[in-house]
């Protein structure tokens, strides 16, 4: 009985990880392209959303 829920267990994840794999075609595809990190110039620091760098407010 568990080689048998092992084995459904084994096959359901090659199902999943084949489906993962799958790209749709056109431009782009799935796959989420991200641009280089915006960093401050003045200090070197990773800018987190829009806002100014905390060493220049002051």
């Amino acid at each position: 009985m568990i080689i048998k829920i092992v084995t459904l267990f084994l096959i359901a994840m090659g199902v999943m990880a084949m489906f993962g794999k799958l790209r749709i075609p056109g431009p782009g595809g799935r796959s989420l392209r991200l641009g280089k990190p915006r960093k401050c110039p003045h200090c070197g620091r990773y800018l987190l959303g829009k806002g100014d760098c905390p060493c220049r407010k002051g």
